[in-house]
């Protein structure tokens, strides 16, 4: 196909309408409605596998869609009343079929480009500093599946030419996106359907860890799928007759046989960590991975002042450095927990969205009394565990302030560290380190009551 060809089918076809929908649909999405992918260290924008994530993920309506356009496009012969004419001429079926398939694909590509080459403008805007080309995989992946859909909706159309055949394509696809929906957080995904079933999915679940990224396996077996797929689509648009068309169905099913036994069987194989952006960078005790080596300025200055404070209250329990938390863990696992470090997770807002002698605050608390629940995404530590560690700072800086951003407001916190503080205050200074001592070993073993061990109580 020429360039002439190309300008003419552009003309004559719904091909550009279907990119600016998907395009404008995507935009939509990710500016317009509010989600995870505009907050947290793996918001869209943030880094470029969060992004090529991000820009996946509406996969689970353009999808659709894109199949819909397609099997419109593909009753464009049958709506003008021409096939006949057209099976009469010399030409191949097989170079009409390329036409049309070429400019819907050339269309839908485009838009998909424009979509990422926005996010990595973003993306460079802001201050990312691990660079790499790991993501261009799962990118590559997704116009493959927006071409490979609209190529089969093509294939239908021209073989069921019926004014129900888009609508119906669309909406089966849409239910099928969501069936095979992958509905659990990254670490551990897992749907509603065996894991290598739900991988036939072209979308991605939510990016909520920038440290994750598909696997190799993932991608191949895509890919084999997908082309399948546009084989399949490209057949059935160019087949003149039924045994044509039945065979038209062997790479569809050939690809998703090979792509099936290409997928782990281990969710926990599908998302990986990326060994490079999890790599520990630091600078003296305090360590960043390289993906948000751009926090370490940050962090370093109340990092160091938090771990001196701690070393003057623990001794020699005292946490020796600070460590970015790099294990994915699934919803409602505990946290990663050390001894050793004050185990940092940048998508805690207590922590991530401090600054100076805050930030200190909430380390000198974390270090004390780490909590045994997660507080990032839509989870929060317990009131008590927020009141003990409001408490352990205080005894550490001089003032008892509720912790921000929790999901428990200022006000309870108060309700319950106030009685708790003032108790604590009127005992002995010998019996206030051994209260803080009893409080750091029941928090780290994950153990008894943390506000009950300031007291005594828990003892009793």
């Amino acid at each position: 196909m020429n360039l002439r060809i190309l300008g003419i089918e552009l003309r004559r076809s719904v091909a550009p309408w279907a990119g600016i929908v998907v395009l404008a649909a995507a935009l939509a999405f990710l500016y317009l409605v509010p989600g995870p992918w505009w907050t947290g260290t793996a918001l869209w924008t943030a880094q470029w596998t969060s992004m090529a994530l991000w820009t996946r993920y509406p996969l689970v309506f353009l999808w659709p869609l894109a199949v819909g356009l397609g099997a419109l496009q593909g009753l464009r012969d049958h709506r003008s009343k021409m096939s006949e004419l057209l099976i009469s001429t010399p030409r191949p079926a097989r170079h009409r079929a390329a036409a049309l398939a070429g400019t819907t694909a050339f269309a839908l590509v485009s838009s998909f480009a424009l979509l990422v080459l926005l996010g990595a403008v973003r993306v460079l805007a802001g201050d990312a500093t691990y660079t790499h080309l790991g993501w261009l995989p799962i990118s590559l992946v997704g116009a493959l599946a927006l071409t490979a859909g609209a190529v089969l909706g093509m294939g239908i159309g021209r073989t069921v030419p019926s004014a129900l055949t888009p609508p119906a394509l669309a909406v089966g696809a849409f239910l099928l996106t969501n069936l095979l929906r992958q509905t659990s957080d990254t670490a551990t995904p897992a749907a509603a359907v065996p894991n290598r079933l739900s991988l036939l999915s072209p979308a991605v679940a939510e990016a909520r860890e920038s440290l994750l990224t598909l696997s190799a396996p993932v991608h191949l077996g895509q890919t084999i799928w997908l082309l399948g797929m546009a084989v399949t689509g490209f057949v059935l648009l160019a087949a003149a007759t039924p045994r044509a068309r039945l065979l038209a169905l062997t790479p569809l099913l050939a690809g998703a046989a090979v792509a099936l036994l290409q997928f782990p069987a281990d969710p926990r194989a599908t998302y990986v960590v990326d060994r490079e952006a999890a790599r520990l960078v630091c600078e003296g005790p305090v360590c960043v991975t390289t993906a948000r080596r751009a926090r370490m300025e940050a962090l370093e200055g109340p990092g160091a002042e938090a771990l001196r404070l701690l070393h003057g209250v623990l001794g020699d329990r005292a946490p020796a450095g600070l460590r970015e938390t790099t294990v994915p863990r699934a919803l409602g696992d505990p946290p990663q927990r050390s001894r050793e470090y004050v185990l940092v997770d940048f998508d805690d807002a207590v922590i991530g969205d401090a600054e100076g002698e805050e930030l200190t605050r909430a380390l000198v608390g974390q270090g004390i009394a780490p909590l045994c629940r997660p507080r990032s995404d839509t989870e929060s530590g317990t009131l008590e565990e927020a009141a003990a560690q409001s408490i352990a700072a205080a005894w550490v800086l001089g003032e008892l302030r509720p912790l921000e951003r929790t999901m428990h407001d200022t006000s309870q916190q108060a309700a319950v560290a106030d009685p708790v503080w003032k108790k604590f205050m009127a005992l002995p200074r010998a019996e206030q380190q051994q209260g803080i001592n009893a409080l750091h070993a029941a928090a780290v073993s994950c153990t008894g009551d943390p506000l009950g061990a300031l007291t005594g109580e828990a003892a009793r």
